[in-house]
């Protein structure tokens, strides 16, 4: 009996090892990427036994049309912060795109616009096309390109540019749905990461509108789980429903409500689902 028991305890462990994966990420971004995945992200893959390998280029509010010219003018203006295979995070000042490609062996890089264009589909030309083009041209081990679907305001939000968007949230989303998707297709990127939708979707739910800490940026507990469950069911092919991990000062409802937005924007991430 105790052979047998030791026998399933080792099946069970190669298939965790198995189905194990290591997901390299580099976010070129703003304040909504780090709102994403330096918190959370990393925990919840280690807890379905993967792991992932975080970095973030971080100018705050800064749109695609910046990231371009920064990238082709080699600017150190970045706040570069990187979580490594164990969790730990360390942060380079005054860091440049071109040596944050280079920093490690990416496996997806992911682009994404600033809040305020992000509804506005003519922000998002030619400077998508063009940041593609060059990180495909200044990388040699060819990752994946990836675009980040943020998110639309609080309905309550203070934020100037919400005028774009006649402050209504739902137009927000809308616009933000059908400037992505038209980006995206422009540029030839088929990965998109759905946080909007998700947030959306979590929106619909028991949580309501109380998701972010300023009417913009995402409240720092469940706000930020939502998005990190997003991006890890999108990047690891896993569903996050499944996934043990709990926050600090999340309640179980609360991780569980999470969990389902999550994996509802991955699997219709142009569309809002109402979660229960």
């Amino acid at each position: 009996m105790v052979r047998k028991i030791a026998l399933l305890f080792l099946i069970l462990t190669a298939s965790i090892c198995c189905n194990a994966r290591t997901v390299r990420i580099l976010a070129i971004g703003n304040s909504f990427s780090e709102d994403a995945i330096e918190q959370n992200l990393h925990e919840i893959a280690a807890a379905a036994g993967d792991t992932a390998i975080i970095g973030n280029l971080y100018i705050g509010g800064c749109e695609l049309e910046k990231h371009f010219y920064n990238a082709i003018y080699d600017s150190p203006a970045y706040r570069y912060r990187k979580i490594d295979v164990n969790g730990k995070m360390t942060q380079t000042d005054k860091m440049t795109i071109k040596d944050a490609l280079t920093d490690d062996k990416w496996d997806v890089v992911t682009l994404q616009q600033a809040s305020h264009y992000s509804g506005l589909s003519d922000s998002y030309t030619p400077w998508i096309t063009r940041l593609t083009a060059y990180i495909r041209t200044n990388t040699a081990y060819n990752p994946e390109i990836g675009f980040h679907q943020t998110w639309a305001y609080a309905a309550n939000a203070s934020h100037w540019a919400f005028d774009y968007y006649n402050h209504s949230q739902e137009d927000m989303y809308r616009h933000i749905c059908s400037a992505v998707r038209q980006a995206i297709n422009t540029a030839g990127i088929t990965l998109v990461i759905p946080s909007g939708t998700a947030i959306q979707n979590g929106r619909t739910s028991a949580l309501g509108d109380n998701l972010n800490r300023d009417g913009y940026h995402l409240d720092l507990k469940i706000g930020r789980f939502i998005a990190a469950c997003t991006w890890y069911e999108t990047l690891f092919g896993k569903d996050v429903t499944k996934n043990t991990y709990i926050p600090d000062g999340v309640s179980g409802t609360d991780t569980a409500i999470a969990r389902r937005a999550a994996h509802a924007a991955v699997s219709a991430p142009w569309n809002v689902t109402e979660i229960q």
